[in-house]
């Protein structure tokens, strides 16, 4: 799932970009309110971390102003501790879920799949199967003729883009960014190595080639699962 964090404060900013990464989000940052709005604006997100006190536009406004334009992301607020206030507000402004401060990371990552789960056009995403290749968002497995795969979180989030563009050619630059971030400015060929070591662990101990190089162009994923 691709978030954006819009957070002020710039080490737990950082914090959570870095922790959320770990989990296999794809993270953007924003560090005030106008910043956050437009990077809302002008990209699709499955969820926005939004803190309340923000320069410029506040939470409160950034969360109206983009329900009022019809973004239907996820977003979870940060409010103040003990602040019944500001939690009553934030859903009442459109907000789909608050968080305290300060607050467990465990539990905000928590919350945050639970409301992907929730919003996530209003199911529970479905498993995508190709030929007896299984991927599930949902429980964040995959299987190939009934054997798991244990993939890490960052090969999941490709294998698992590449499954929901499934017969398309994703360029590296896409792959960057919805599984790295919008702002990633090192190695492209860091694609490359992963997208390797996931068809050393999807394809080649079955003897099977779902994952195709399409040379100058990127990858794709077989729709029959190779």
């Amino acid at each position: 799932m691709r978030v954006l964090v819009v957070e002020d404060e710039r080490r737990l900013a950082v914090a959570l970009q870095r922790g959320l990464q770990s989990e296999g989000f794809s993270v953007d940052v924003a560090h005030d309110g106008a910043q956050g709005l437009w990077m809302a604006t002008e990209h699709d997100y499955d969820l926005i971390v939004l803190d309340i006190m923000l320069p410029g536009l506040n939470g409160y406004r950034v969360c109206a102003k983009l329900r009022a334009a019809g973004n239907e992301s996820g977003i979870l607020m940060l409010t103040a501790k003990d602040g019944e206030y500001d939690e009553a507000e934030a859903l009442d402004t459109g907000a789909d879920d608050f968080l305290s401060k300060p607050f467990s990371y465990l539990v905000l990552v928590a919350r945050l799949r639970a409301l992907g789960r929730r919003t996530g056009g209003g199911r529970r995403p479905q498993v995508m199967r190709f030929g007896d290749l299984l991927i599930d968002p949902a429980r964040h497995t995959c299987s190939r003729g009934g054997t798991e795969i244990r993939l890490t979180a960052r090969e999941f989030a490709i294998l698992e883009y590449l499954g929901r563009r499934s017969g398309e050619v994703v360029s590296k630059r896409d792959i960057l960014e919805q599984v790295w971030d919008t702002a990633f400015d090192g190695d492209p060929n860091v694609v490359e190595v992963h997208v390797s070591a996931v068809r050393r662990k999807v394809d080649a101990p079955f003897g099977r080639a779902a994952l195709e190089t399409v040379r100058g162009a990127g990858y794709r994923l077989a729709a029959d699962g190779g």
